[in-house]
């Protein structure tokens, strides 16, 4: 598939959002943040703010670059916490199920197949979970230079 919109500098991306109507208050910081933070991904930031029906995507309202960044950031912040706050709920739900179930069943009641309702899927994703186990120890073991102690295949095989 061939492209055909050819790579532009980064002066040349500030020189593109004035004519759109983008206005910028430090061309320095603007310098600075188009360097660490790709031009395409900024354009999330710009596309509420744009004509996005023209081909040129005139700015519609008045912003500057500088606004622009303060949204990237707070939502940047924003996808943090929330990540922060998934992670903290994944592990707190995943530890009451394995407390709940070992307490009763015994430290490696996943492996019980008398816990589950469906034999044969229980057996069917064993062997899935070994067979992918088994390929990416191969892979990882194949990548790398240095040698690995084969203690995942031993207490995993």
């Amino acid at each position: 598939m061939l492209y055909s919109k050819p790579p532009v500098s980064i002066p040349d991306q500030i020189t593109k959002l004035k004519a759109r109507g983008l206005a910028f208050g430090d061309e320095a910081l603007a310098i600075h943040c188009l360097s660490n933070i790709s031009y395409y991904r900024l354009r999330a930031y710009t596309y509420p703010f744009q004509d996005n029906t023209q081909p040129n995507h005139p700015f519609t309202v008045p912003v500057t670059f500088e606004q622009i960044i303060e949204l990237y950031v707070f939502d940047r912040k924003l996808r943090s916490m929330v990540f922060d706050a998934m992670e903290k709920i994944e592990i707190a739900i995943r530890t009451q199920i394995i407390h709940q179930w070992a307490m009763p069943h015994g430290s490696h009641w996943q492996l019980n197949e008398t816990l589950f309702r469906d034999v044969n899927r229980f057996h069917s994703q064993i062997v899935s979970y070994k067979q992918k186990s088994a390929a990416q120890t191969k892979r990882l073991l194949s990548i790398t230079r240095t040698p690995i102690p084969n203690l995942l295949i031993h207490h995993h095989g």
